[in-house]
């Protein structure tokens, strides 16, 4: 076998570390923690945002603050095992969930037993069970995520409950495209909170009584102070951060890895990236051999006065009409500002370029049909973030598995939400990603309970688009 050979580099190293993480949001802050934890002394930080927290960002206006995607965290989260300090900043609340579903009713999420079982009717509920039993004997090969959820619920809860309709607005392709083996990871819920028999053990089952988790926001303000703290721990330690700087190119070298920025040149012995596969591939001139797609997701800005037409402090859209996804009152944790409730909306746009414009249109349509709303409903901005999430079409797991691998085979560890391809809907779910990839030993397991529902973990992408103050038909 030919020995290899590394390229010499460029120019001398400004600077040497050593270790390099790239990415700034949850998985990379966990992870430069977990490495000082090891005993690493120089750890760099790059990200092309210029703040920390990756995704988890806000906009401020008028007296209101909004954020892109949702804001909860638990008191006993594994990210508070590395920044302890977070806690005492997090606003405790009692949020509760609900579903606009296709029957114009706000209702229990994911699937209400009352109003999408038992209101069905005689009739409805034979073809419910019915087609239930039909799928357990006659449609269990499972080929694809509408197979998988169909076998579970049967095609007319699927139907019915507009759980197909929320899947296919949030995946952004229909159930019949979307991997089996991703479906059966990601969509395991189903089986374990949706299927008729837990609805029914659900209905009869006595409460649990006993401590639980506390549910906690971030601080009224925004992410800023939060991950502040974050950063001042990591620095206390030796970390320092490269922020609002663009990587160029990544070099391999014999004793470890050349990291050219725009306005310096790093080396270090060990890289480790948290960013989107493809942005790494380009560094290191890997040759890309499949086009990984990612959702684009709309947030809107709304502020509001009148009856909204529900109680819950988030709502998902289970109808069957309406581009937008998820909403989330944030007076209704922080209070009113000037009198009036404020809150976001995801939408998940079908183009990168997708104008907000249309996205606002069709939610004011949906809502003003479906009942909700009545009253005045204004837009105060709205923010566009590409790359948001993964898109699990077929075959996409074995197209990300294969370019994971090219990037190992050339030195680097890739993981977290896009750095691994991998939907990650917590901070939960990040920090213990991020720890299993650099063989953190949790000493004290954490005790079981709902995640976090927290926005997309995506790490440095294009900074997204903030229109701010726009005309409001």
């Amino acid at each position: 076998m030919q020995e290899a050979k590394f390229p010499t580099p460029q120019k001398a190293a400004d600077l040497e570390y050593d270790a390099i993480v790239l990415g700034a949001g949850v998985s990379g802050l966990v992870s430069a923690a977990v490495l000082a934890n090891q005993g690493c002394q120089q750890i760099l930080v790059v990200d092309e945002y210029g703040h920390i927290g990756g995704n988890h960002m806000d906009w401020s206006t008028n007296g209101y603050t909004f954020d892109i995607g949702s804001l909860i965290f638990q008191d006993d989260s594994p990210l508070l095992t590395h920044f302890p300090e977070l806690l005492s900043l997090y606003v405790p609340i009692e949020p509760r969930w609900g579903r606009l579903n296709p029957q114009k009713m706000v209702t229990d999420y994911p699937i209400s037993l009352r109003d999408d079982i038992l209101r069905a009717g005689a009739m409805g509920m034979m073809r419910i069970f019915g087609s239930v039993f039909y799928a357990r004997l006659f449609q269990r090969e499972m080929r694809n995520a509408r197979d998988f959820s169909r076998y579970w619920i049967g095609a007319e809860l699927l139907r019915r409950s507009g759980l197909e309709s929320y899947m296919r607005r949030f995946y952004g392709i229909a159930l019949d495209q979307i991997d089996i083996d991703l479906a059966k990871k990601r969509m395991l819920w189903i089986s374990e909170h949706a299927s008729l028999g837990n609805l029914a053990h659900r209905l009869f089952r006595r409460r649990r009584q006993g401590p639980t988790n506390k549910q906690l926001a971030r601080p009224k303000s925004g992410f800023a102070p939060l991950y502040r703290l974050a950063q001042q721990n990591l620095e206390n330690r030796g970390v320092q951060f490269a922020l609002g700087v663009k990587p160029v190119a990544i070099d391999r070298l014999e004793n470890g890895f050349q990291l050219r920025l725009e306005d310096r040149v790093i080396t270090a012995g060990r890289l480790f990236s948290t960013i989107p596969i493809e942005r790494v591939q380009a560094l290191c001139a890997i040759e890309r051999q499949h086009v990984l797609n990612t959702t684009t997701l709309i947030s809107l800005y709304f502020s509001f006065r009148g009856e909204r037409g529900f109680q819950q402090p988030i709502i998902y859209n289970f109808s069957h009409d309406g581009a937008w996804k998820r909403l989330t009152v944030y007076s209704d944790f922080y209070g009113q500002a000037h009198g009036r409730e404020y809150f976001a909306v995801e939408v998940v746009a079908d183009q990168p370029d997708s104008p907000v414009e249309m996205a606002e249109l069709d939610f004011r349509a949906h809502v003003a049909a479906n009942g909700l709303f009545r009253g005045d409903l204004k837009l105060e901005g709205a923010q566009v973030l590409t790359n948001a999430y993964p898109v699990y079409s077929r075959d996409a797991a074995r197209q990300a598995d294969e370019a994971i691998a090219a990037l190992r085979a050339f030195g680097i560890q890739s993981y977290g939400r896009h750095g691994g391809f991998n939907y990650q809907p917590t901070a939960r779910v990040s920090t213990l990603d991020a720890e299993a990839a650099l063989g953190f030993e949790r000493k004290v397991s954490q005790p079981p309970g709902a995640v976090e529902a927290s926005s997309p973990q995506m790490e440095p992408a294009p900074s997204p688009l903030l229109i701010s103050s726009p005309t409001t038909p």
